[in-house]
């Protein structure tokens, strides 16, 4: 009974990550290409730190829309929930109305955030809780963001740790102020574990807003040590 459900959980999280790209198909939408690093390097048993780069592009590569740079310092509550500050410098470059023109808009972010993670049978749920402060040239806003994320693996080799896995995540963003919907990701992908310590995904993922979407391709690496 257990092996069908996870069956079924792997063919529903397969039949979402396929049907992603037709349900946004009615969406007008740029198809761009983000780079991503996400390290973690573990000081003891309670402390570890978080450190990121995201190289966003508006198309394959090459033109910047924007540069993410994100560390932080957190603490495991316990061994499945742990609670984190950190700092993001973020890098926009923005097209100005239907031109060729950019503006530079620089933003200094800090976060706290709450991670918990769950697992049934196979399936891994994280959860990711994160209130944020953030200071876009001279105005301050603040936005709340919730993640939900998904792994099922699907090929193993005797006698080691699943290499090949099926990812999928969804997060919301809201703001503090009246116009409270502000974004929200989707993203299927397939991963590959190369060591405990290092493993890589190639996803697609897609952002709306209240009237357009963009569509990316993600490339992503996560290394601990």
């Amino acid at each position: 009974m257990l092996g069908n459900l996870r069956n079924r959980i792997a063919l529903v999280l397969l039949m979402v990550i396929l049907t992603i790209p037709n349900v946004v198909k009615a969406q007008d939408s740029d198809f761009g290409n983000w780079l991503i690093y996400i390290g973690s390097k573990k000081l003891n048993e309670k402390w570890n730190v978080h450190n990121e780069i995201q190289y966003r592009n508006y198309n394959a590569i090459g033109d910047l829309e924007q540069l993410l740079l994100r560390t932080g310092v957190g603490y495991n509550v316990s061994e499945n929930n742990n609670v984190l500050l950190g700092y993001g410098y973020i890098l926009s470059e923005n097209y100005i109305g239907d031109t060729d023109d950019k503006v530079s808009v620089n933003e200094h972010r800090i976060f706290q955030q709450f991670t918990t993670k769950q697992k049934i049978g196979k399936l891994k749920l994280g959860h990711r809780y994160r209130f944020e402060q953030r200071f876009v040239e001279s105005e301050y806003k603040m936005r709340f963001r919730y993640f939900l994320s998904f792994n099922y693996p699907l090929v193993q080799k005797e006698n080691e740790d699943y290499k090949i896995y099926l990812s999928a995540y969804n997060e919301i963003f809201l703001n503090t102020e009246s116009s409270v919907f502000d974004r929200n990701r989707v993203y299927g992908g397939l991963g590959y574990r190369l060591n405990k310590n290092l493993r890589f995904e190639l996803g697609y993922m897609n952002q709306f807003f209240e009237n357009s979407g963009r569509d990316q391709l993600n490339i992503i690496t996560f290394f601990s040590f």
